[in-house]
């Protein structure tokens, strides 16, 4: 226990001519902050800082789509050469003087997201520096729900060409893909899919909530999306190549589960690898999946990405 609390200044930074003052804690986001904020993706107000006398502490911010309202808690970096329990007491006011400002009473708490090195627990300064955080929010009641691989692409990298067992077809609408995704949702190894059907959701809601929440905000062309078909034209699955607001990514990829056992995956991921390398400037093509999902994985490192990085989600039940 502490003799005494910790004399903490806790605010919200004033606006972007505060930025540097955000950034004296580091963390792999931190190339994206200005041009977040310019965009409207962050507020300032939803970017905190715990202070020592003049010193940063602990730092804090969500993230949102359009800025209406914060979506992804993704920031949440503590000064690692402060000694326990006076790091964890400075983390843990700042999570809760800045969520109660942040986030809407009565709103669910936005999940808790951080990337981490693919060998974390083997370095022990990043792993205490990882389970530190991990440890603050538990204090707050939040659970870990998944750790996953993240994913890259790189120019040079050989895609197989198309072997001809699968034809692709652009999706023709929310009705065409909602009716391959329904099927897809009620076998998923994906832990937010697990969880939406955890809560209660059917499989046909819980594939509505990911298109509407996730695959309806892509601003990229929805003809690169693409549904793979036996050539007698019965359905096996799709794929989502799509670009978010810093990447080319690969959003969406499912097999019907009568379909699953062919190695059909290969060859959808490699349809939806091949759509996003034809475009200008692809520097990379981002992916990622959960670290439990074995046969995605293994797909994903059979087409040449490489595991750079891992990540994990944690969320507040109620």
């Amino acid at each position: 226990m502490l003799d005494a609390p910790l004399d903490l200044t806790i605010r919200p930074i004033s606006g972007p001519e505060e930025l540097a003052l955000f950034l004296s804690l580091p963390y792999v986001l931190d190339h994206e902050l200005a041009d977040d904020l310019e965009s409207g993706r962050r507020r300032p107000e939803w970017m905190w800082v715990a202070l020592l006398g003049e010193r940063v502490v602990a730092r804090i911010a969500w993230w949102s789509q359009d800025g209406k309202e914060p979506l992804v808690l993704d920031f949440f970096d503590l000064d690692d050469t402060l000694p326990e329990p006076a790091r964890g007491e400075a983390g843990l006011r700042l999570l809760e003087a800045a969520t109660a400002a942040v986030v809407p009473a009565g709103a669910p708490r936005p999940e808790y997201g951080r990337y981490v090195p693919p060998d974390w627990r083997e370095d022990p300064a990043v792993r205490d520096a990882v389970e530190a955080r991990i440890r603050v929010m538990e204090r707050t009641g939040a659970r870990m729900l998944v750790e996953r691989l993240r994913l890259e692409w790189r120019p040079g990298t050989p895609v197989p060409a198309d072997s001809g067992r699968l034809r692709f077809r652009p999706v023709s609408g929310r009705e065409d893909l909602l009716a391959l995704m329904t099927p897809v949702m009620e076998g998923t190894l994906d832990a937010h899919g697990r969880q939406d059907l955890a809560s209660g959701l059917s499989a046909r809601a819980a594939a509505e909530k990911q298109y509407d929440e996730e695959l309806a905000n892509y601003s990229t062309p929805q003809e690169w999306w693409r549904i793979a078909e036996l050539p007698d034209g019965e359905p096996v699955g799709f794929v989502i190549p799509a670009r978010n607001n810093y990447n080319p990514i690969i959003a969406y990829i499912g097999v019907l589960p009568s379909q699953r056992g062919h190695g059909y995956i290969d060859e959808i991921l490699a349809e939806g690898t091949r759509v996003l390398a034809a475009q200008d400037g692809v520097e990379r093509i981002r992916a990622a999946t959960d670290l439990g999902n074995v046969p995605m994985a293994k797909s994903f490192e059979r087409l040449g990405y490489v595991s750079f990085e891992r990540a994990f989600d944690m969320v507040w039940d109620g």
